[in-house]
């Protein structure tokens, strides 16, 4: 059986967190998993919700911790992969720690090169006519090595301090490496009948000048192609969302919203769950992948995805989250995110392609994205 630990300062979580714990922390609250009572791995997510209720009631503990991958279709390989933590922190409000500083890399490569990855934006835009897709995801990476083992807690660390609006996260994978990352998107949170969700679509970078920032903000606010991108998104969820709810607010549009990087279009979701029994880990397989992430139709584009993407995408742009006995939870939208080994770290960043998409435009999409993990590291200036 599992602990739960006294309400412990948000600064004494984000400092006590180790690799091979669980990290989820929020502008409000910060959640910390120590230990294992037991791992469950599961390719079909249904089954890896329907399992949890279960495995907490037989074990005891007050709930279950972990990710959800990418790709979640029938053929997938990666599993979903969630744990029951020996002991559990929770605490209230922002960490304020001091900023760690970080070694710099040895050696860096883009994945592709960005030219590579502006001759896929063309592909997949004149792909999206020939195969009636409304949206698809492109992403690339960046592939950072290090003389000595990769200092996990000082990035975690320095993610929750300068990201206080986000969900900074931490989560052990499958392969002995960490999935870190700090997400503006809350996929969903249920609190008793009670669901929430935050989709983010539509994104322009931010600028140091003032000037340039606030025309940054109200282009993306007036951008015929966002406003596209992130309807297609809001239908999905809607949509995803109907079967399992007596009543929905949907606002009539979205709100622009700002991390240190990125403006992005953003819309509040709250619905009401017409079954109580229905858990926040079985909404989270319901929605994931969202549009956001993948694109529409979502095989389609998944397929898309896969043919254009020089790499696999594991756990990127999969979900990271916890749910609890009684089938409260949160889970996020796994982006901003590195997977980490010993002495090497890929960073991912990714755009959604439309008809109306432009190739440099998504390039530096892209590279505004990859800011958030390098300016943890103190790398805010590396060339990308």
């Amino acid at each position: 059986m599992s602990d739960a630990a006294p309400a412990t300062p948000a600064r004494d979580l984000a400092a006590r967190y180790q690799r091979g714990d669980f990290l989820f922390t929020t502008a409000q609250r910060a959640l910390l998993a120590q230990g294992t009572i037991r791992t469950v791995t599961e390719p079909d997510p249904h089954r890896l919700a329907s399992a949890i209720p279960g495995v907490l009631a037989e074990t005891g503990a007050p709930l279950a911790v972990g990710v959800l991958p990418f790709d979640t279709g029938p053929a997938t390989k990666v599993p979903g992969h969630l744990v029951v933590p020996r002991t559990v922190h929770r605490s209230a409000g922002t960490p304020s720690l001091p900023r760690e500083v970080l070694p710099a890399p040895v050696r860096v490569r883009a994945v592709p090169a960005p030219e590579h990855h502006m001759a896929a934006v063309r592909a997949a835009v004149l792909a999206l006519s020939q195969r009636d897709l409304r949206k698809a995801v492109l992403a690339r990476a960046l592939d950072l090595e290090f003389d000595l083992p990769v200092p996990v807690e000082s990035i975690v660390r320095n993610l929750a301090v300068g990201n206080p609006r986000h969900f900074t996260y931490a989560a052990e994978v499958p392969g002995g490496r960490t999935l870190v990352g700090a997400t503006p998107e809350l996929l969903l949170r249920r609190t008793g009948r009670t669901v929430f969700s935050s989709p983010h679509a539509g994104s322009m970078p931010r600028s140091a000048d003032p000037v340039i920032d606030r025309a940054n903000g109200e282009a993306l606010r007036t951008s015929r192609k966002d406003q596209l991108e992130h309807a297609v998104v809001i239908d999905y969820v809607v949509e995803a969302l109907r079967p399992f709810c007596r009543k929905l607010d949907v606002p009539a549009g979205p709100e622009l919203v700002t991390t240190p990087a990125i403006w992005h279009l953003w819309t509040p979701i709250t619905g009401e769950l017409a079954d109580p029994d229905v858990t926040a880990l079985d909404l989270a397989t319901a929605l994931h992948p969202t549009p956001a992430i993948c694109g529409t139709p979502t095989e389609g584009a998944r397929e898309l995805v896969q043919e254009l993407e020089p790499f696999d995408r594991d756990y990127y742009a999969g979900a990271v989250g916890w749910v609890d006995a009684a089938g409260d939870g949160e889970w996020a939208v796994a982006i901003r995110c590195a997977e980490i080994a010993s002495t090497s770290m890929r960073l991912y960043a990714g755009g959604g392609i439309v008809a109306a998409s432009d190739p440099q435009a998504e390039l530096d999409e892209t590279t505004a994205k990859f800011r958030t993990l390098l300016t943890a590291m103190g790398l805010e200036d590396l060339p990308v």
